[in-house]
């Protein structure tokens, strides 16, 4: 049987923190920063999130685990 190929664009998208647990980039931040929003709000979507449980199966089996 052939060796699983890992997804690259998942790859480059996800990370596997030491406890295993998976992060993704934060939602909101890409653009319109400057003066669009607030900066508590830019504060609360600072830093990584935890990827949701319903999402958690796919994104290991794109990552080729």
């Amino acid at each position: 049987m052939p060796k699983q190929k890992t997804r690259r664009s998942a790859a480059k998208r996800f990370k596997k923190t030491g406890s295993g647990k998976l992060r993704r980039r934060q939602a909101g931040r890409a653009h319109l920063v400057v003066g669009k929003k607030s900066s508590s709000r830019l504060r609360r979507l600072q830093g990584d999130a935890e990827v949701s449980p319903g999402d958690r199966k796919r994104v290991k089996r794109m990552l080729g685990e």
